[in-house]
């Protein structure tokens, strides 16, 4: 018998990892206004399933960027795509599974609550499978929805606007300044509906002026100003490039050797207190301060807010470097990476845009 033939074994190519193409993209976006930019190549990816918070001050630009997706504008140049479908070229398709929160005060005044909320309703071409969810949730009690809207106070025309732009369970939310003029138990309610909607593969796309609330809901932010993106990541992410501060309570005297802690400089010194100030990781503070006797010690953590103020605030005395790592976590990183300038106290002073 003639030898058995051998095998050769046959690598196996590595098998491809497939990313979501963005629920909601931008890119290059600019629109000028004559000779004012409001928006000036805005870059936005966002993934299926996340809620992404989309920050800035009064005239950055968000409210510009939010009628473009919208179709309610056209921009100047770049592209903008909600599900893969171009908003202005292809604004039915765009909006077919999209619900939008309208300002309050563009609500019918006329209208009952009822009949607005049909009249949502029939405008999505869905059924209003959350109506009775958000409506319990949100405290708004069906003997109102009888009255003319013209008698709602600024919350209650809040909650119905909220209503009706969830009721018909879209698989796209954006969201501007969704909970101005709730109560904070209110608040909290909606923030527990957003996690119920995302965890069911929901996207959530939100502007808010409340830093508290994005950094309780959001996975990823992007914070524009003057018209452009400054900073994009996650919440972690951006609040690492803020510094952290600690203070320390000596119990026997302030040691040799603090100024060369690595990553850590003295900020303030009064008796045994010392405060001091940290870029990147706490080990070698702690490893310092293992040798040494210490009474007290808080190390206080960084909030969106800080970050966020640091931006806008021409008297922060630190600049943030505003890169986001290439490698960052969260399949929004493709196309939506960070800018990767370093902004300074004189880019500070333009917070201008619309």
């Amino acid at each position: 018998m003639g030898k058995p033939a051998s095998r050769v074994a046959v690598a196996r190519p590595p098998a491809e990892v497939t990313i979501p193409d963005p629920v909601v993209e931008t890119v290059g976006l600019s629109k000028r206004y004559g000779g004012f930019a409001a928006l000036t190549d805005l870059d936005l990816a966002v993934a299926p399933g996340q809620i992404y918070g989309f920050l800035g001050p009064n005239g950055a630009g968000k409210t510009t960027a939010i009628r473009i997706l919208l179709g309610f504008a056209r921009a100047t140049s770049g592209r903008a795509r909600l599900q893969g479908h171009d908003c202005w070229r292809d604004g039915v398709a765009a909006r077919r599974d999209l619900g939008y929160l309208v300002a309050p005060d563009a609500l019918y005044p006329d209208m009952t609550g009822t009949a607005q909320l049909d009249y949502a309703a029939k405008l999505s071409r869905r059924p209003p499978v959350l109506r009775d969810r958000f409506l319990d949730a949100l405290e708004l009690p069906r003997s109102v929805l009888g009255r003319r809207l013209g008698t709602y106070s600024k919350g209650m025309r809040q909650k119905l606007a909220l209503v009706a732009a969830f009721q018909h369970d879209p698989a796209l939310l954006i969201l501007d300044e969704p909970t101005d003029g709730l109560d904070p138990l209110i608040q909290r309610a909606f923030e527990e509906l957003l996690g119920e909607l995302r965890n069911r593969g929901r996207t959530v796309f939100m502007s808010s002026h409340d830093l508290g609330e994005v950094e309780r809901v959001c996975e990823r932010v992007a914070v524009v100003r003057g018209g452009r993106r400054i900073a994009e990541g996650t919440v972690a992410e951006l609040t690492r490039l803020r510094r952290r501060t600690a203070e320390v309570v000596f119990a026997e005297g302030v040691p040799e050797g603090l100024d060369r802690i690595p990553h850590a400089a003295v900020l303030e010194r009064d008796g045994s207190r010392v405060r001091l100030g940290i870029e990147g990781e706490l080990n070698p503070l702690l490893r310092f301060l293992a040798d040494h006797p210490v009474a007290d010690l808080v190390l206080a953590t960084p909030k969106l807010e800080d970050v966020f103020m640091a931006f806008y605030d021409r008297d922060s005395p630190d600049p943030i470097d505003v890169t986001t790592p290439a490698d960052a976590p969260g399949p929004a990183n493709s196309g939506a990476a960070g800018s990767g300038r370093h902004v300074g106290a004189s880019d500070r002073t333009r917070a201008t845009g619309r």
